[in-house]
């Protein structure tokens, strides 16, 4: 059965451009829904409190999301800002990704892998390593091609 619904996580980075661009395709293959994410690492205003009273820092965050935008018209897709729990101490954007897919019945996500190795992946870890290992739904993977520098922000 094909998904109806799927969700791409970015970090802007070139790796995330260039999946942000596959998972286009795919959403539009299988006339599917796409829900464009980014974990934050700032945190949420209490439920209630004004959109006024929101911090400068997340306003720009959210813009930087909704400026992420796949190529061509013809594609439904929104935008999610992502918020870690107020207890988290460190930020873990695979769990966040992993507990919105849930949340909303995803039942696919799409990312972009970064390609790292060694000491560089020991110590970065790999989100795109951890959504295929504890997500309760198919994950794509999808890696930069070659020559091109994964880690560079857009």
């Amino acid at each position: 059965m094909a998904p109806r619904t799927l969700l791409f996580a970015t970090d802007y980075t070139a790796a995330s451009d260039f999946a942000l661009e596959y998972a286009a395709a795919l959403a539009r293959d299988l006339g599917a829904r796409l829900i464009i994410v980014h974990v934050s690492e700032h945190e949420l205003l209490p439920v209630g409190e004004s959109v006024d009273q929101v911090p400068a820092p997340c306003r720009e965050e959210l813009s930087r999301l909704q400026a992420v935008k796949p190529r061509g018209s013809d594609l439904h897709y929104e935008h999610e800002l992502l918020f870690a729990e107020p207890t988290c101490q460190n930020v873990d954007p695979a769990r966040e990704i992993i507990r919105f897919a849930d949340r909303t019945g995803v039942e696919a996500i799409v990312v972009g892998a970064h390609g790292r190795t060694g000491l560089s992946r020991v110590l970065c870890g790999s989100v795109a390593e951890e959504l295929v290992r504890h997500a309760h739904c198919p994950v794509v993977t999808v890696r930069c091609p070659r020559g091109g520098s994964p880690d560079e922000t857009a």
